[in-house]
C-alpha cells in the first residue's frame, strides 16, 4: 500500500491530544467533587454497565479516528487486473532441426500442438500474432483475436535451413507497431522517455538452437527494450541425437535419416542430428527486455512454460484509491461509538 499524501498521516496525532484533554478534564472534575451521604443513591444513578463495556465506545472512537487519518493520506492498493488489450507475438522456430524426433513425434509437431493449445486458452483475451523464422523471418498471421485462423495457420508450417532469431524479434516488433501506436516500428526512433512500465505487448520466442544469420539477437533485444516490449524465450528440445522426420520441408532429406549441411552450430552423432541450444544468449535476451527464459525438454514442459506466460504479461497491477473505504469505515466506527455512549448513558427510570 502506498500513500498519495503521506504527510496527512500526522493527523493521527489528534488521538493522543484528545486523550490528554480528557485526562485534564477528568482531573478538574475531581477537584469539584460533591459529597453525598448515600452510596446507594450514587449507585442507582450510575449506568448499569460493566467495567470493560465502558471502554468499548472509546476504543471504537479511537479506531475510527485512526482510519480517518489513514484515509486522509489517500492510500492506494495494487490489485491484479486482466489486460485483454495486450498483444502477444509467437515467434516459432521452423529451422530444419525442428524435425528432430528427440521429442515425440518431432519438435515441430510438439511445438505446433502446444502453440495451438496456448492460443485456444487465450480465446477472447489478448490479440495474438504468429511469426515464423528459419533462414528468414516473416509474419505469418498479424495480431488478431481470430483464434481459428491462428490455429489453421499452424497446420501449414514448413521447415527450411537457418535460424534467424534476431530477425524474428524485429519482425515481431513491427507487427506489434502496426496495432499498438505506443510501440514504434524498428525503422523509427522510440518515443523519448520510453514511458512508464512495460508496453501492453510481449514477444514469445520458441527455438531449439542458436542464431545463425541475420541481425544479432542481442541487438534486436535492445530494440525491444527501448520500446518497453518484453521478450520471453523458450529453449526447446534435448541434446540427444535423434533421427530427423518431418512431413513438410522446403528441401529433401527428412525421411527419417539425417540432415546434411548444418550451420556449424550443430551436427551429426551416430546417424542422428544434435543441436545445442544457446541458452546464455536466450537468457540475455530475456534479461535485457525484462522477460524470462524457460527450458523445455519435452512436450509437457513446453506446454507448462506456455501456460505460465499469460499471467506474466496479460495481468497488470493497477493502483486503486482506497481512501473512500477507509473514510467510510472510520465514520461508521465513530457513529457507532457515539450511539453506544448515548444509549448506555440514557436516563433510566428510578427503581423501587
Amino acid at each position: 500500500m502506498v500513500f498519495s499524501w503521506p504527510w496527512a498521516l500526522l493527523s493521527v496525532l489528534v488521538i493522543p491530544l484528545i486523550f490528554a484533554i480528557r485526562e485534564w478534564a477528568r482531573r478538574r472534575r475531581r477537584r469539584a467533587a460533591v459529597r453525598v451521604t448515600s452510596i446507594a443513591l450514587v449507585r442507582s444513578a450510575l449506568p448499569g454497565r460493566t467495567r470493560w463495556t465502558r471502554k468499548i465506545p472509546a476504543a471504537l472512537f479511537v479506531a475510527g479516528l485512526a482510519l480517518l487519518a489513514v484515509g486522509a493520506a489517500r492510500p492506494q492498493a495494487s490489485v491484479p487486473v486482466p489486460r485483454t488489450s495486450a498483444t502477444i507475438l509467437l515467434a516459432l522456430d521452423t529451422s530444419g532441426s525442428m524435425c528432430s524426433t528427440d521429442v515425440d513425434p518431432n519438435r515441430l509437431t510438439a511445438a505446433r500442438k502446444a502453440a495451438a493449445e496456448f492460443i485456444e486458452s487465450q480465446r477472447g483475451g489478448p490479440r495474438i500474432g504468429l511469426v515464423t523464422f528459419a533462414g528468414n523471418a516473416g509474419l505469418l498471421v498479424p495480431p488478431t483475436d481470430d483464434t481459428d485462423s491462428l490455429i489453421e495457420a499452424l497446420d501449414g508450417l514448413t521447415v527450411s535451413r537457418g535460424t534467424a532469431i534476431g530477425q524474428a524479434m524485429l519482425a515481431s516488433l513491427d507487427a506489434i507497431a502496426e496495432v499498438d501506436p505506443s510501440v514504434a516500428p524498428t525503422g523509427a526512433d522510440p518515443a523519448p522517455g520510453g514511458g512508464e512500465g512495460y508496453a501492453s505487448a510481449a514477444i514469445v520466442v520458441l527455438t531449439d538452437g542458436a542464431n545463425t544469420q541475420g541481425v544479432e539477437p542481442q541487438t534486436a533485444a535492445q530494440e525491444a527494450a527501448l520500446r518497453r516490449v518484453r521478450v520471453f524465450t523458450i529453449g526447446f528440445g534435448t541434446t540427444n541425437p535423434a533421427p530427423m522426420v518431418c512431413e513438410n520441408s522446403q528441401f529433401g532429406g527428412f525421411g527419417g535419416g539425417g540432415f546434411g549441411g548444418g550451420s556449424g552450430r550443430g551436427g551429426f552423432d551416430r546417424g542422428g542430428f544434435r543441436r545445442t541450444i544457446e541458452e546464455p544468449a536466450l537468457k540475455r535476451i530475456a534479461q535485457t527486455t525484462g522477460g524470462s527464459y524457460h527450458r523445455a525438454e519435452n512436450a509437457d514442459q513446453l506446454q507448462t512454460a506456455l501456460d505460465a506466460l499469460p499471467s506474466t504479461f496479460t495481468v497488470i497491477q493497477r493502483r486503486i484509491d482506497t481512501a473512500p473505504a477507509f473514510a467510510a469505515a472510520g465514520a461508521l466506527l465513530i457513529v457507532t461509538a457515539l450511539s453506544l455512549t448515548l444509549w448506555w448513558n440514557r436516563p433510566r427510570p428510578p427503581t423501587r
